[in-house]
């Protein structure tokens, strides 16, 4: 006869186990903040424009013809992105010029990519 599964009940605490998990727990501050990136990035739209910028720098114009989308609502999703530093602008001249503000937001969008197509 197989030994019994050990399982987690209610009335079970490891104060050492719970002391150590503790440390990686975000503040409630951080832990906003990252829900925010990650809904903004929940959005099918911006994952596109964020796909777009990981590999160009592009005005609006640029990206609507990209997106096939008209201006006003490219650039209603550039301003959420933009508000929550997904993106950052260049302007030069009259042209403001979009990319992605770091190298993170590269890396989450690439490692993200990679998640689904592993599939």
């Amino acid at each position: 006869m197989a030994a019994p599964i050990p399982t987690c009940t209610a009335d079970h605490t490891d104060e050492s186990l719970a002391r150590t998990a503790q440390q990686y727990l975000p503040d409630g501050i951080t832990a906003t903040h990252v829900a925010e990136l990650f809904k903004a990035l929940s959005d099918p739209t911006r994952v596109r424009i964020i796909g777009v910028l990981a590999h160009s720098e592009l005005c609006v114009g640029d990206l609507c013809l990209v997106l096939g989308m008209t201006q006003p609502a490219v650039s209603h999703q550039l301003r959420l992105l933009r508000n929550l530093h997904i993106v950052r602008t260049r302007k030069e001249g009259r042209h403001v010029f979009y990319t992605l503000d770091d190298s993170h937001i590269r890396d989450l969008f690439e490692q993200g990519l990679a998640h689904i197509q592993h599939k």
